[in-house]
Formats: structure tokens, sequence, C-alpha cells
């Protein structure tokens, strides 16, 4: 009697767990629409700019509309867009975990389901890479606000340990320490990879300025520097990837340090964070404008 009672503690229990996730997964699926819709509106707006999607120039090669992307790019943002909705999901599963009070055992489980998850988006990034690497630094996979704060294809990770900090109080003094540490490496290491990337920059700006600016230009010259540019770019996929290595560890490394319920609450802040620059890039769209 005793077993089946505690039986049906835990499918209470989990039933309600399941309700909650189900009730927030349903608010999140609210907001995407409305999100999709406003998007929606934006890129027929665009288009109408675009003359349609016809291509701005002619034969110079200028850019198109908003979907003017290679497929490899349209399948990561599709994908992407499941992630998120999945990374939702485990959100909310993560903080009906906490609110329960689950001892650390079991709340690891969840902890390390969202770990799992975060591997999964870099490995959907690295795919895109090899492909597109360009479409990654712009950002357009991402919500304006997002891309406000966007560096090399992603968040900065000394920024968001900044963001966190205050969030997972109390720390021991050691635990400080090695978040002080943490964050001082990953910006020096940040650092590293910005000098770099200027200094790809300039290269580039430079082969191609090596000759006359004069249009027609001189054709063999033209194509000379434009496969010594081409190769100098493909170097962006490695600067890509040290910068989502960078992030990854960051956060793995933060995990080391904490405890299971201050990683809980950890990760829990970081989506909140992305989650609100979501919200406001929504609101920033809908925002009541005047007429010009």
């Amino acid at each position: 009697t005793l077993r089946r009672l505690a039986q049906n503690r835990e499918a209470a229990r989990k039933s309600r767990l399941r309700k909650k996730a189900y009730v927030q997964q349903l608010e999140s699926s609210r907001i995407r629409l409305t999100q999709l819709e406003q998007e929606l509106q934006r890129a027929r707006t665009q288009g109408m700019f675009f003359g349609g999607g016809n291509i701005i120039g002619g034969d110079q090669g200028l850019p198109v509309g908003i979907n003017n992307i290679s497929p490899d790019a349209a399948l990561f943002d599709m994908e992407y867009t499941r992630w998120l909705e999945e990374h939702h999901r485990l959100m909310c599963e993560l903080r009906a975990a906490i609110q329960e009070h689950l001892p650390e055992n079991e709340l690891r489980i969840f902890v390390d389901n969202c770990l799992a998850h975060l591997d999964q988006v870099m490995n959907l990034k690295s795919m895109v890479a090899k492909t597109d690497v360009f479409h990654l630094v712009s950002g357009m996979w991402k919500t304006p606000a997002e891309r406000c704060f966007m560096w090399m294809g992603g968040f900065r990770p000394s920024d968001l340990i900044k963001v966190i900090l205050n969030q997972i109080e109390p720390l021991t003094e050691q635990q400080i320490m090695g978040i002080c540490a943490l964050q001082q490496s990953t910006q020096e290491a940040e650092e590293a990879l910005t000098q770099g990337l200027e200094a790809l920059n300039q290269s580039v700006s430079d082969i191609i300025t090596s000759d006359s600016l004069s249009s027609p230009p001189n054709m063999t010259n033209y194509m000379g520097q434009m496969a010594v540019a081409i190769n100098k770019l493909s170097t962006i996929e490695g600067f890509v990837r040290q910068a989502d290595n960078l992030r990854h560890q960051a956060i793995l490394r933060l995990h080391q340090i904490l405890t299971i319920r201050q990683a809980a609450r950890c990760l829990l802040a970081i989506a909140e964070y992305f989650h609100r620059l979501r919200a406001l890039s929504s609101l920033w769209l809908a925002r009541p404008r005047q007429d010009q």
C-alpha cells in the first residue's frame, strides 16, 4: 500500500510538471506565431522595396531580399527554430524541477539534458559554417536585439558571465575566484580572436585595392585579386569555430565551478536573458510608428 501511494504521488508530481511545461509551451508557441506574423509582414514590406525579390542593380551582384540565402542556411534557420522550441521545453522542465526542490542527483539529470541540448546547436552551427559561414556571422538567424550583441556568430562569453554572475549568489570565495579567472582568460581569448579577425579584414581590403579601382577593371588582375581574397576569406570559418568553442568551454567551465543547483539557475538565467532579448525584438517590431 505504501509503495502504491508513493507511486501515485510520483505520478501526480510528473503530471504537474508536464502540465506546467505544456502551458508554457503553448505560451511560447503563441509568442512565436506573433513573431512569424510580424516577420512575414516585414518581409512583404521589404519585398516591395526590393522589387519583389529581383536583384537590385542587375548584373552588379548587389544583395536581393531577405530570401536570398543558401539552401544550407535556410535549413539551418529551420533547424535552429526547432532547437529553440525544444530548448524552451527543457528550460520549463528545469524550472519546474527547481521549484519542486528535487535532490541534486535528480536535478543533475535535467542539467545534463540542457547541456547536451547546447551541444546540438553547436553541431548545427559547425555544419553550416562549412558551407555558409557568412550566414552565421551576419546574425540574420537571430532577432534584431540579439544581433546588437553578436560577436563572431554568437554571444560574447565574457559578457554573459557578467550577466549571470549576480543571478547565482551566494557564491563561495573559491567560486568567485574561479569565475573571475574564467572571465579574465575568456576576455583575453576574445581579444586575440578579435585582433586576428581585424587583421584578416585589413588584409582582404588591401588585396582587393592592390590594383586600380577604375571600372571596368583589368580582368586578369581583377580575377587574381579575387582568388587571393577568397582564399583569405575561407579562414573566417576557423575564427567562428574558435569563437564557438570558447563559448562552449565557458559554459562547461561554469558548470564545473558551480554546484548542481547553482548550475541549474545559471542555465535558466542564460535562457531568460536571451528570451528577453527576443521579446524586446518583438516589441520593437510591433511598436507604433508615426507616419513620416
